[in-house]
């Protein structure tokens, strides 16, 4: 038998330190962590720290410090309470107890979250969806007609553009001042506008000799040859020589 044999080695289920320990020996009371005993309590991890040196085994420096800070609260519980010392024994016990439920409280949560559905392991995402592939095939059906259009759509976007402007019948400025001085000279009352456009004037000649007409009126008038006068917008416009 070798010196290892006779070494006892224990797993405390993830035990982490002191306050670990004393959390489950206060749940081997069976009563809400509000209303352990902590003198009970004390008792108990004193106990277990003595048959765990009996059994030799190798403890922690923090297990043998909570054993000799538990010693002291239990004996600052059993004897009068001393005025000057600060904090009290009770007030000890009490955050011991409030430690005690934060860390239930951590274990507790934590069990709830691995205790929750994995992804991979009890639940999967969906498969992304495979993509369908097109297969196109060209088919193509013309006949000569359709054959003749596309060749001529073709040939007219290749083929040089003219454009051609076609001329139409207007009276220019200068022919419409000529006209306006010619006529002006022979009037000596009032006389509208249209009477001084050519005879048989229409379409669209006659409106351009209207528009010249116009503006040689104007010219005539910023000369000081003519006199203008209108009743009211878009009423007739008359003119007549100056004096």
């Amino acid at each position: 038998m070798t010196e290892d044999d006779d070494i006892l080695k224990l797993d405390l289920e993830g035990w982490e330190g002191p306050l670990d320990l004393l959390l489950a020996l206060a749940r081997s009371q069976k009563v809400d962590l509000k209303q352990i005993s902590i003198l009970a309590l004390v008792e108990q991890y004193l106990v277990f720290i003595e048959q765990a040196r009996s059994l030799r085994l190798e403890l922690a420096a923090d297990y043998l410090v909570m054993a000799a800070w538990l010693a002291y609260l239990k004996s600052g519980l059993l004897l009068p309470r001393d005025p000057e010392v600060e904090p009290s024994p009770e007030e000890l016990a009490l955050r011991l107890q409030l430690r005690l439920e934060r860390l239930n409280a951590m274990r507790e949560a934590g069990a709830r979250l691995m205790a929750r559905d994995r992804l991979g392991r009890d639940v999967f995402r969906r498969a992304a969806p495979e993509g369908l592939r097109t297969v196109r095939k060209a088919r193509w059906t013309a006949e000569i007609y359709d054959l003749i259009a596309a060749y001529g759509r073709i040939s007219a976007r290749t083929r040089p553009v003219m454009h051609v402007v076609h001329d139409r019948q207007v009276m220019t400025l200068e022919a419409a001042i000529e006209r306006v001085s010619a006529l002006i000279g022979s009037t000596i009352e009032w006389a509208s506008i249209e009477r001084f456009l050519p005879d048989g004037a229409s379409g669209t000649f006659r409106k351009s000799a209207l528009a010249s007409s116009f503006l040689a009126a104007l010219e005539l008038a910023r000369q000081g040859r003519v006199e203008l006068a209108q009743k009211s917008p878009f009423a007739p416009l008359y003119l007549r020589a100056l004096a």
